[in-house]
């Protein structure tokens, strides 16, 4: 396959599709019902909460503003409303985060049900005890993070210089994409042995492939209700890619 970024757009959204697989799905729906399960429980928490201790603002409002009753009472009546309110902007922001975090230990196991149902093969990952793999997990969380900060430093600082900073925000926008195909692209690489500068070296031999499959995933991130299958989605089309693509026997 050629090098192009609508090739990567493909596959993306190939992993629609392939989440869909009857021997791939459960390794979708685990997380995501662990995560509706989260969801549902803080929507229930801040309801418990909420009432409350909007409740008790209103009521200090009215003691110490005895003239404004018709804001108070607007402010009852929309109080439902602005619950509804607030609980989409956090689910949208904090909720994305959380939700991110408990899938990623099922990526591996995701990547491998793909490249197995693509394949016909199963994955032969390096053995490695578990302890290698805990000793291993947080120097490379901390590598990858000392990479993201090198590049986050270098574009704010061409942000600021005039003329430059006119095309700040599409490098901004193809350093997000660059990530995201980092980040989705690791379970499947990380399955193979390919640890970090290793993953990004070979996902650069075809950087536009890779930007093309990493600006689609960050636009979908950004899409309300989508964003919550994103995670899966990039990993089963970061897969694909994998093998027809990056694959040492492709």
């Amino acid at each position: 396959m050629q090098n192009n970024p609508i090739n990567g757009i493909g596959y993306f959204f190939q992993g629609f599709a392939l989440i869909l697989k009857p021997d791939i799905r459960l390794w979708v729906l685990i997380p995501l019902l662990l995560n509706i399960f989260l969801l549902g429980g803080m929507i229930y928490s801040a309801w418990l909460y909420f009432p409350s201790a909007f409740e008790s603002i209103v009521t200090h409002l009215e003691t110490g503003l005895p003239d404004w009753r018709w804001i108070i009472i607007l402010m009852r009546w929309l109080m439902l409303p602005l619950f509804i309110v607030l609980v989409l902007i956090g689910v949208f922001f904090m909720f994305t985060f959380i939700a991110n975090i408990i899938s990623e230990p099922f990526n591996g196991l995701l990547a491998a049900a793909v490249e197995r149902h693509l394949t016909g093969k199963p994955v032969k990952s390096p053995q490695e005890s578990w302890f290698k793999i805990i000793i291993r997990f947080l120097p490379e969380k901390i590598g990858k993070l000392f990479y993201y900060l090198k590049w986050v430093i270098i574009l704010l600082i061409l942000s600021i210089i005039p003329i430059i900073n006119i095309i700040s925000p599409i490098l901004w926008f193809l350093f997000a994409a660059w990530i995201a195909c980092l980040e989705y692209a690791d379970a499947p690489l990380g399955n193979h042995g390919y640890k970090p500068p290793a993953q990004r070296k070979r996902l650069a031999e075809k950087r536009m492939l890779s930007l093309g499959f990493g600006s689609t995933a960050v636009v979908a991130m950004l899409i309300p209700i989508i964003n919550f299958l994103v995670m899966p989605v990039a990993v089963a089309g970061a897969t694909c890619m994998w093998v027809y693509e990056f694959a040492p026997e492709h």
